[in-house]
């Protein structure tokens, strides 16, 4: 399962983001085996995404994220997809 998480982040929380982003990285590496990636929009300095790719446990992946991602941003959006 390929993970996406993408949300807004005024720039002055920036700093205190990436930190965050930073220590969710290694805790999904350490659990999961999952290199995360954080990507931000092109066209817009304020949009960003994490990306995890082939994850094996959803339920417990999902609730880490659920449990670590509202310290980032409280109006993250989450999407799933798998290989076609």
């Amino acid at each position: 399962m390929n993970y996406y998480v993408y949300y807004k982040l005024a720039p002055d929380r920036l700093e205190a983001a990436r930190s965050l982003v930073d220590e969710l990285f290694k805790m999904v590496k350490a659990q999961f085996d999952v290199h995360g990636r954080w990507m931000r929009r092109r066209d817009d300095p304020t949009t960003f995404m994490e990306v995890y790719e082939g994850v094996q446990d959803e339920a417990a992946f999902e609730a880490l994220l659920e449990r670590e991602g509202a310290r980032i941003a409280p109006n993250r959006r989450l999407e799933r997809f798998v290989s076609a």
